[in-house]
């Protein structure tokens, strides 16, 4: 008996050498072994809770095998991200493989890429066999995420269409409001959502903006009065939004609203982690960013293991309204945002680069879709047919095993892009994609976003002049300073740089029309 169970063990040893040297493993398990270390920096809008709990473990060693590489995730609160990308650019031998950055590309990234800190994609990702979803790049992304000819980024595709106006529904019907169609009636949606009681509690606790210390409301709000989108074309001349003359009278109808009351007093001071809490908890009622942030609100408000009541109808759960466009306009979207740069002394071989990529690409999978925004089958989800239903709905404790995870995804070709299985289309995500379509429609553009990034004056000074830009007008809106201070921080602008800017975004410009 002992003779047999010897000859056994032999012989599957044998079998094993053999499948091994054939690239093969002895249970017919085909897939690689980990590859390279690959080390990513990205945003956590849960800190301390990204990617955390019982089931966290078996999540990222999933990833691992799928995507075949060792995985270190450095998260970093949405706030600290910027000042803790500044300081890996400073030091470029400790920085990350992989650096995730939020909107749009800034000057200090393009002045990091005119000094050589991120890796050239051209000599990589266009090779369809080897990434087939990170291949499929716009054109017209990748031009704007391209300096001096080199790809230095990975966009976070996002629909066009995203950015609008969402406001609690009940509350509108309860005190008999309409869609708003222009800023008044914005302006009347907010007074009566602070001041008219919407909830019917009898109490003065509702102000009717959400807003935090993130200004990008403010840009949106700038194109319902003829602004661009960051930058603007003028009859054939390309200007910053701050140069026009609706600018100021875009502020004004902001700084009104300060006044008035219908935003928080302390906005500026308030975190982006906490923003939409005051709409979830029926302290606010508008909120203005990309719309599927208004969806997430109106999913909390079904989600609650109680449900938010409506106040018309308190047998069913309150709802948002998903509203793009006032005024006929609102913001475009770069056709991303956020985008993933690889460090060129951290991916310092063509196997870092290629370990890199290989894993941003095959997140995109549909098995790693699902994994890293809905967790584990049967954990936080069961499937029914080709439809995910969800089971974690409210439960933080499951939620986080898989939480940010989301926020390493390129989400390439498209977000538009189905899985099998996916999660089934609810009301709330059919008014989403509607929302999208008709915002799409209406979606400003920046035609200076190409040449900004082949501007070597924006590269040096881009950011600090924008800051002042930026810092100006929340001080005007406080009312900090004056409309005569106002217009002289953007005087300021030309003598600091931006005329440079101007002479040589146009000069680009010109020739490519």
């Amino acid at each position: 008996m002992k003779r047999t169970i010897i000859r056994s063990i032999a012989l599957f040893l044998a079998v094993a050498i053999i499948l091994t040297e054939n690239g093969c493993s002895p249970g017919g398990n085909d897939k690689e072994e980990p590859g390279e270390k690959v080390t990513i920096m990205t945003i956590s809008f849960n800190p301390g809770k990204s990617n955390t709990g019982e089931y966290a473990e078996e999540i990222r060693k999933r990833i691992e095998d799928y995507c075949s590489c060792e995985l270190e995730i450095i998260w970093v609160s949405n706030d600290l991200m910027e000042e803790k990308a500044d300081l890996a650019l400073a030091s470029p031998d400790t920085m990350p493989m992989i650096m995730t950055y939020g909107g749009a590309v800034t000057a200090k990234t393009i002045s990091a890429a005119k000094n050589g800190l991120f890796v050239d994609l051209n000599d990589y990702i266009w090779d369809s066999e080897k990434y087939p979803n990170l291949s499929r790049i716009l054109p017209s992304v990748a031009a704007s995420l391209s300096v001096d000819g080199q790809l230095i980024a990975i966009p976070r595709a996002r629909a066009v269409g995203r950015y609008g106006l969402c406001y609690r529904t009940d509350w509108a019907e309860k005190l008999g409001l309409k869609e708003p169609a222009t800023p008044k009636d914005v302006y009347d949606m907010l007074y009566a959502f602070t001041y008219g009681d919407p909830d019917g509690n009898g109490k003065d606790d509702t102000v009717g903006l959400e807003m935090c210390n993130y200004t990008g409301p403010f840009d949106i709000i700038q194109t319902w009065f003829g602004c661009g989108n960051g930058w603007a074309d003028v009859n054939g001349y390309l200007i910053p939004v701050h140069m026009q003359p609706e600018y100021v009278e875009a502020l004004d109808y902001i700084k009104r609203l300060y006044d008035d009351g219908l935003m928080p007093a302390d906005w500026a001071a308030r975190p982006t982690e906490t923003w939409a809490d005051g709409c979830k908890t029926g302290k606010n009622g508008v909120f203005i960013d990309v719309m599927d942030s208004g969806r997430r609100i109106w999913d909390y408000f079904v989600a609650d293991a109680t449900f938010t009541p409506s106040v018309t109808d308190p047998n069913k759960p309150a709802s948002m309204t998903l509203y793009g466009a006032v005024n006929g306009r609102t913001l475009a979207t770069s056709g991303y945002n956020g985008y993933f740069t690889l460090s060129s002394s951290t991916c310092d071989t063509p196997e870092k680069v290629d370990a890199a990529l290989r894993f941003l690409d095959r997140l995109c999978d549909d098995e790693m879709l699902i994994l890293t925004q809905y967790g584990l089958e049967g954990v936080n989800y069961t499937v029914n047919g080709d439809i995910i239903e969800m089971k974690d709905a409210g439960n933080p404790t499951l939620i986080n095993n898989y939480a940010d995870l989301n926020q390493m995804l390129a989400y390439l070709p498209s977000t538009e892009h189905v899985t099998t299985p996916h999660v089934k289309d609810t009301e709330r995500l059919t008014a989403q994609k509607q929302a999208y379509e008709k915002a799409a429609t209406a979606a400003v553009s920046n035609p200076a976003s190409v040449y900004l990034v082949n501007s070597a004056t924006y590269a040096e000074v881009g950011t600090s002049l924008q800051e002042s830009i930026d810092t100006a007008r929340t001080r005007y809106i406080y009312g900090e300073i004056t409309k005569e201070e106002l217009l002289k921080v953007n005087d300021e602008w030309l003598k600091r740089g931006g005329q440079s800017i101007l002479n040589e975004v146009n000069a680009l410009y010109r020739s490519d029309h």
